[in-house]
């Protein structure tokens, strides 16, 4: 466990469950020591059932962004019936990293340049070796997936709603 990301705990958690409604998902937060349900990493990290973000006072923020993503990302057929295992393809995966960054900013507190620290301190890999390098010079692809799907404009604002 890597104790210097940023986690739920240090900022206001409403405005993370603010942020997560707008694409009409729901915050869980789960007592402290307990197992987290949906979450395929176990121990401290963000789970994923249904509509619902899972989460304990020491999950990573950065972990509650990517599994929110994923679900955001997903289309409506896997949506259905989502439970633990987001799955999805390597070009999905890339728009959830890149979504993720986006909504960092949307956290007081959180942002883009810590987000970028955190996935680096967290163990992300990208090509070019930071997450912050492949935003600004990689992550074309992902940004297309994401206009494509109707996630993102053109000129990189954020569209709040579920992919179809």
């Amino acid at each position: 466990m890597i104790a210097e990301v940023l986690r739920l705990r240090d900022v206001a958690g409403e405005s993370v469950a603010e942020l997560l409604s707008r694409y009409g998902l729901r915050l869980q937060t789960v007592p402290d020591g307990t197992p987290i349900p949906g979450s395929y990493w176990h121990e401290d990290e963000a789970g994923i059932i249904g509509l619902e973000v899972f989460a304990r006072q020491d999950t990573p923020l950065h972990s509650i962004l990517h599994e929110s993503c994923h679900v955001i990302c997903m289309d409506q057929e896997r949506r259905a019936v989502l439970h633990t295992d987001a799955g999805g393809e390597y070009a999905e995966e890339d728009a959830v990293c890149y979504l993720q960054i986006l909504l960092a900013n949307w956290i007081p507190g959180f942002g883009r340049e810590r987000i970028w620290e955190d996935m680096d301190a967290w163990g992300y890999t990208f090509r070019l070796g930071s997450a912050k390098r492949w935003f600004a010079e990689d992550a074309e692809d992902a940004r297309a997936w994401l206009t494509r799907h109707g996630l993102l404009t053109n000129c990189d604002e954020i569209i709040f709603k579920m992919r179809n």
